[in-house]
């Protein structure tokens, strides 16, 4: 099954992107990013913002708007049956010549996985330096480390 990336989250002043890696089922099918409602991400976003949690999806882009953050994806499209990131093939790349251009205030790009790291670094090649942080994945398929332990290694933002 092709998938295909949703618009990037972001307002011109955006100091920080997050990159995912490709939307899952769910977040396809909700039109949401991080739409599964296992995933931390959010719940990440509005503890380390200091923030009441909310699940309408409007007050989340702006909890990330209103704190600087673009949110994208690094890939444009893929073929891929499920979810998961390891079953990910025939992957094209967003534009992220394009998009920094457009974001000149980006000087720290976070990964939510190591997939989403490896797929950056495997596809986009830049001109300019920027300050990449891999984090631990959002997503409940990883269980290896404990809620506040990725929400824990999430909190760099703060320090950004």
């Amino acid at each position: 099954m092709k998938s295909f990336s949703f618009q990037p989250i972001s307002n011109n002043d955006a100091n920080i992107l997050i990159l995912g890696t490709m939307p899952g089922t769910k977040s396809l099918e909700i039109n949401q990013y991080y739409g599964h409602s296992q995933n931390n991400f959010w719940k990440f976003m509005f503890i380390i913002f200091g923030e009441d949690f909310s699940t309408d999806y409007e007050t989340k882009k702006a909890l990330l708007q209103k704190n600087k953050i673009a949110l994208w994806d690094v890939l444009q499209y893929c073929d891929r049956v499920g979810s998961l990131d390891s079953a990910i093939k025939n992957e094209i790349a967003n534009d992220f010549e394009t998009f920094l251009k457009q974001h000149p205030n980006i000087k720290t790009i976070l990964f939510n996985g190591q997939k989403a790291a490896a797929f950056f670094k495997k596809y986009v090649h830049l001109e300019k330096s920027y300050h990449l942080i891999t984090l631990p994945s959002t997503s409940p398929a990883n269980a290896s480390k404990t809620f506040q332990s990725k929400l824990d290694e999430w909190k760099v933002i703060s320090s950004l």
